[in-house]
This record gives structure tokens, C-alpha cells and sequence, in this order.
């Protein structure tokens, strides 16, 4: 046993148990960084506005700090970067992870001295659950890659600024930098497919133990790495017994990422995000997510139909209940207040409170009032695909209104690694599947308004090439699984077979 395993073993004890410690602690934790939020908070510009200080209850809190998005959050930030201080948190934000969005842009989410560490070590402790649970600490003497943005920083306002995976790069403890793939020159390369290539020139010979990034992107790695070797990624690294993975539903992506690889390989699934480490796999054998519920962030949770709602119902943990769709709303050490993160997840279990990712606020389908949201789709197509043992490499869903003749129906442009004998059946089956998890898509299916979902075939590699075409290959970027409009699958219309 080499000496960063051997060292790791009693260290991965000693975090593990503390953590189930904190498993049953969660409430008590959670109320003791609300008062400390709302104490710290209360020496802010926003915390003044809105009267912290008299704030001695939840109900309080509710009552005067509305729920916001960025772009009700973006007057405070612009705040910042013209160099106040004490704006949302203490002093100045320590960094600006730099993130895109939809009506706002570029996005800046502050990231401070007291919330760095819960980006920090979330991630070291899920390695660490891992290792304590299933005694492989072998994969630490290895090395290891994380498929990430660029850590070069610009300054906003004087504030370092980055995207997320970027900022942690700078904080990855001395003793793993000899282990860490690529190199940093490699990993400040900006373009996608040029950075690509020079990670497996660099890691085509190594002795990979641990792969970890966005499915997608894993994916197109493993892929570079087949055409150049002619080997399968298990018997290409024989020692990779880890994959780590977060950012998107793991699902759709499976198949293909294990045949690629050729045999087993554990996983570990992690839900980060600029404005926070929210969950993570604490264990092999059980469903969901650990909800970090002792590192610095109080969470609210609000029914999903109401999100968009004037004054939607707004429960602290103890109030949630299994197999609810929620809108997860954060408050941090960062300064975000009653921040809507844009993700929905449901809780799997409650002792402990474990969490899986259910899709997001603005990614659902109700053009027709149907509310279909992104677990329903990706649960109904994979359920289909393992019925009809086909494999998909990536999809999306948008809707189509019929004008004149004929019904409106739902689109899925699908690309295929294993495409099926026969599509209108494979169609079929997809809708089949979710009428049986959404009852209102199955009323309008149904009662004759709605016509069965259609299919088109995107082309191989299809959603790559859309994706690079508006600058968007690679990094933390995804594509949506469900869109109101036809933006993304107007932008798809070259990539289609046929077309």
C-alpha cells in the first residue's frame, strides 16, 4: 500500500463517521445557521433593508425577504463590482464564479472566505465516504483527472472571477497536485475540442485510476480516447475504478459511459453548483443525495407548481415531504437570500434526507398545460430504451403547435449510439411510458387534443457540432432536456437525419 492510500484509510473513518453524526443532527444544524446567517447578515446593506435585525423566526424571514432570481439579485452584485463593501455578505466576496444564464447573461454568483470550504470539501468528503464504505483507497495513489473549465481568472471589480471548477482547481491540496490530470498548461486552453486533445495525449499513457466530469463531456473523452487507442477505456486504464460525476441525471448516459469503459467501475454523484455544494453520494448502497445541511447554507424548499407563484408556500426542512416536487431556494455565507437556484428535486428519504435532482424551474414542457418536467422524460425514455435495448446518446423535447390542420404534439429530436429497429414503435413505447407518469399529458393524449410524441433523428454527433455552433462545447455546459419554444430545435434542423 503505497502512502497517500495509507494515510487516507483512517482519515476517510474519521470523516465518514462525523458525517453520519451530522445525518442526525440536520435540523438542529440547519436552525443554527439560519440565526448565524441572520446574524452575520444583519451588518450587510441587504440585511438592513430588509431588517434583519428584527427578524427572530422563519415566519419573519419569509415575510421580509422575498424569493429572488439573479436577475432580481443582479442591483446588489452590480454594487460589488463597482468595489463596495458589505454589500450581501462582509467585506468583498473573495470570488466571482462566473456562470451563463438566460435573460441576465453572464451570471457573477459571489463566493467568500467563510463559503469556499463548502465547495472546498463536499467534494473531498464524498471521496472520502466512498473510501470509508468500500475500503478501495488504491484509486489516491493513481492518477486523477477532472474534466473542468479553465482556471485561469479575470478580474471583476478586482474580484478574481472564473467558472466554478476553475476556482476549485486553485484550492486542490498540495499532496494531490502530483496525481491531478492535465497539466495546468492544458487545462487553461479554452477551446473544447483543442483542449481535448492534448488531455489524451497527456493521459493516453498514465495510470488512470479516478475520471471525473459532466456525463456528456466524460463521454466525448472516452470517445477521443477509443479512436486513438483502439481499446476500451477498462482495458485501456486496467487500474480506473472510480467515476465521479454530477451537473446532469446520470441515467441517459449510463449505458453508453459503461460500454465504453468495458466493465464495472464504481460511481459517485455530486450536485454542485456556483452557488453552492448542495448534496452528494454519501454511499454506494442507497438512493439520493446527502442534503449538505451542516456547511453553511439554509435551504427552503417550495412546491413546484408554485415557484412562479406571487407568494408560494415556502417550507424549511422539517416541513418536506417524500416524493414532492420542490424548488430548491437557497441562503448562504455568501450572501445569496432566499435565492432560487433554478433546480427541482424530490427527497427520497427523510432519515437521512437524501435528495435526487428532478430537473429544472424553467426546463418543463406545458404548452398545452401539461407541466411535463424533466425526470418524467428522461425516466420514460430510458424505461423505453431498455424495453427495446437501443442506446441514446442525447436528447431533447419541444413542443408543436399545430396552426391549421392536425394536432399539436410533442417533438424529441434524438440522437442514437444504438438506434432502434423501428421508431414509430420505439415512439410509441416513449409515450406510453409518460402517459403513465403524467396524468395530465395523458388527458390531453387521451381526450384527442394531443397527438402521440414524434421523433426526429439527430445525426451522430449531432448535439455536439449544435452545441459548438452557438459556443457552448464542452466545460459545465449542458443541453436542456425540455424546452417551451423552438429555439433549440430550430438551431437542431442541420443536424437531422434527412435534412
Amino acid at each position: 500500500m503505497k502512502i497517500k492510500s495509507f494515510l487516507a484509510k483512517p482519515f476517510a473513518g474519521y470523516v465518514h463517521k462525523q458525517i453520519i453524526k451530522g445525518m442526525g443532527t440536520a435540523l438542529v444544524d440547519q436552525q443554527s445557521i439560519f440565526e448565524y446567517l441572520m446574524k452575520a447578515g444583519a451588518k450587510t446593506e441587504f440585511g438592513k433593508e430588509h431588517g434583519f435585525s428584527d427578524i427572530q423566526s422563519y415566519q419573519d424571514f419569509i415575510r421580509q425577504v422575498p424569493i429572488r432570481d439573479y436577475e432580481a439579485f443582479k442591483p446588489y452584485i452590480e454594487k460589488i463590482k463597482q468595489g463596495k463593501h458589505n454589500v450581501l455578505w462582509k467585506g468583498q466576496p473573495l470570488y466571482f464564479a462566473k456562470t451563463s444564464g438566460t435573460t441576465s447573461g453572464i451570471k457573477y454568483i459571489p463566493i467568500s472566505k467563510d463559503s469556499i470550504s463548502n465547495h472546498i470539501n463536499t467534494a473531498r468528503n464524498a471521496l472520502l465516504c466512498y473510501m470509508a464504505e468500500t475500503g478501495n483507497t488504491k484509486f489516491a495513489d493513481g492518477k486523477l483527472i477532472f474534466l473542468s473549465g479553465s482556471p485561469t481568472l479575470e478580474r471583476v471589480g478586482g474580484i478574481p472571477t472564473g467558472r466554478l471548477s476553475g476556482i476549485v482547481n486553485h484550492h486542490i491540496p498540495n499532496y494531490l497536485r502530483s496525481n491531478q490530470m492535465p497539466s495546468y498548461e492544458t487545462n487553461c486552453v479554452e477551446e473544447w475540442e483543442l483542449k481535448l486533445d492534448k488531455i489524451v495525449e497527456e493521459t493516453l499513457h498514465q495510470r488512470m485510476t479516478l475520471i471525473s466530469g459532466i456525463p456528456p463531456w466524460v463521454q466525448m473523452y472516452f470517445d477521443r480516447l477509443t479512436q486513438k487507442s483502439g481499446k476500451k477505456i477498462g482495458d485501456l486504464f486496467p487500474d480506473f475504478s472510480v467515476m465521479v460525476q454530477g451537473g446532469v441525471n446520470f441515467e441517459p448516459y449510463k449505458a453508453k459511459l459503461f460500454e465504453s469503459i468495458g466493465r464495472k467501475v464504481d460511481c459517485v454523484e455530486l450536485f454542485p453548483a456556483s452557488e453552492g455544494f448542495f448534496a452528494f453520494q454519501d454511499s454506494q448502497n442507497a438512493e439520493g443525495l446527502l442534503l449538505n445541511t451542516d456547511s453553511g447554507i439554509f435551504f427552503e424548499f417550495v412546491p413546484a407548481a408554485e415557484i412562479f407563484s406571487a407568494h408560494p408556500t415556502r417550507l424549511p426542512l422539517q416541513e418536506v415531504k417524500l416524493g414532492e416536487n420542490y424548488a430548491m431556494i437557497v441562503n448562504n455565507n455568501a450572501g445569496l437570500w432566499g435565492y432560487n437556484i433554478g433546480d427541482t428535486v424530490k427527497f427520497v428519504s427523510t432519515a437521512p434526507y437524501r435528495i435526487v435532482v428532478t430537473g429544472r424551474t424553467k426546463h418543463f414542457i406545458s404548452a398545452f398545460g401539461e407541466h411535463v418536467i424533466g425526470e418524467e422524460v428522461e425516466s420514460a425514455l430510458m424505461a423505453a430504451a431498455l424495453e427495446s435495448n437501443v442506446q441514446v446518446t442525447e436528447f431533447t423535447v419541444a413542443p408543436v403547435i399545430a396552426k391549421e390542420e392536425g394536432k399539436s404534439f410533442h417533438e424529441w429530436f434524438i440522437e442514437f449510439e444504438k438506434a432502434p429497429s423501428d421508431v414509430v414503435a420505439f415512439s410509441k413505447r416513449v409515450d406510453d411510458q409518460l402517459r403513465s407518469k403524467n396524468v395530465y399529458y395523458d388527458d390531453l393524449v387521451r381526450g384527442n387534443i394531443l397527438d402521440q410524441l414524434h421523433i426526429s433523428l439527430v445525426q451522430k454527433n449531432g448535439f455536439i457540432d449544435y452545441m459548438k455552433s452557438i459556443g457552448k462545447l464542452g466545460g459545465q455546459n449542458k443541453v436542456p432536456r425540455l424546452s417551451n419554444d423552438r429555439g433549440i430545435a430550430d438551431g437542431l434542423k442541420p443536424w437531422l437525419q434527412n435534412s
